[in-house]
């Protein structure tokens, strides 16, 4: 018998679908498909870098996130009519930097920077996570993008996979990869980002109201890792004719 809301059993990721090239101009670009997510990452490359890295030969790799007005049931305000970046919005775009930075080797691209741009098109719990994997995705495909053009060698250029996923206490069930129904009803909501060699580079874990243990932690982690396996496995596969540059 199925435990959730959506037929899926307590260890199991949404359907995942990642369809690359999915914008023409773009160096590398993606739309990732998880469940009823819909994001667009894209990876754009540039010649300079911001000026505490200027004269370092170090290159760097920042982030920005969006929820187009209509992505939840409820229309957003756009935050540029607002005129500044939300607390969240922030939060998640600092997160994807930090990931992509942790497999990038920043001393082979010279002075340049890497700018991810995420476009949630439909959100139902998860973009945060689901964006870092599109981003990586795009990341690796405008890399072999500058390593075709004869504008970077290739080789160790990323140093391993990379992929997040969300964990969290529903009911007090632990459950893997959580929907928007399930994230809003959880005691525990933790996003876990970890490396292809099971190092983890990002723990975020919170308590919706009475405190969890350390026992509970150590079964989330558990259950995090084996649904970034499952991710990682599925970017190998998208990625099987070239790996990573």
């Amino acid at each position: 018998m199925h435990l959730r809301n959506d037929g899926r059993n307590y260890d199991e990721i949404r359907s995942l679908m990642i369809t690359r090239n999915y914008l023409r101009a773009a160096e590398g670009s993606v739309l990732i498909e998880e469940g009823n997510n819909r994001i667009v990452c894209s990876a754009t490359i540039e010649d300079k870098v911001p000026l505490f890295l200027r004269g370092s030969n170090q290159g760097w790799i920042t982030a920005e996130y969006a929820m187009i007005p209509r992505a939840t049931s409820t229309r957003n305000v756009r935050e540029s009519i607002k005129g500044r970046v939300g607390g969240r919005t922030h939060e998640i775009q600092r997160l994807i930097g930090r990931a992509l930075r942790s497999v990038m080797n920043m001393d082979l691209i010279g002075e340049r920077t890497i700018l991810i741009d995420c476009d949630v098109i439909q959100a139902d719990g998860g973009t945060r996570t689901l964006a870092i994997n599109g981003s990586f995705i795009a990341l690796v495909d405008a890399l072999w993008n500058y390593v075709d053009r004869g504008l970077l060698q290739s080789g160790n250029l990323l140093k391993d996979y990379l992929a997040a996923v969300s964990v969290g206490v529903v009911n007090g069930k632990d459950l893997l990869d959580l929907n928007f129904e399930e994230d809003s009803m959880a005691q525990v909501d933790m996003n876990v980002v970890m490396t292809g060699k099971g190092q983890f580079v990002e723990i975020q874990g919170t308590a919706e109201g009475d405190p969890f243990s350390q026992e509970t932690l150590n079964r989330l982690l558990a259950l995090a890792q084996k649904g970034i396996k499952d991710i990682i496995a599925i970017q190998k596969k998208v990625l099987l004719e070239r790996g990573l540059p």
